[in-house]
């Protein structure tokens, strides 16, 4: 499930670490953009790999953080993580979206004097 969809905080044990949720069901692809994006913000990530579904092979994760205050939904509106090429971090950009529209530095509003 999406960090961004839920605006619920969620805490879960990790390893014997107390994590807060970034995402939960993530395939191996949305891991390993998430991780390094996290790992960049200087983030301590963790990852408890998910028993497959009945009938299923496909293996899933839910990845953490070690900071119990960290909020995906947070921390990406109010532009608090930075992209691995330095601009803010978008929803578009973390959700995976095109490039063009995930690296604009998006304002919600217009500055007049």
């Amino acid at each position: 499930m999406s960090g961004l969809n839920k605006g619920k905080h969620m805490i879960i044990e990790i390893d014997n670490i107390r994590c807060s949720v970034v995402e939960t069901g993530i395939e191996n692809e949305r891991l390993d953009f998430l991780k390094s994006l996290l790992e960049h913000n200087g983030y301590d990530v963790k990852v408890l790999t998910e028993e497959p579904k009945e009938g299923s092979t496909l293996t899933t994760y839910t990845l953490g953080v070690t900071d119990i205050l960290f909020n995906p939904v947070v921390d990406v509106y109010k532009r608090e993580l930075r992209s691995l090429t330095g601009h803010r971090v978008t929803p578009a950009y973390w959700l995976q979206k095109s490039v063009a529209e995930s690296e604009a530095e998006v304002n919600y509003w217009n500055l007049r004097y």
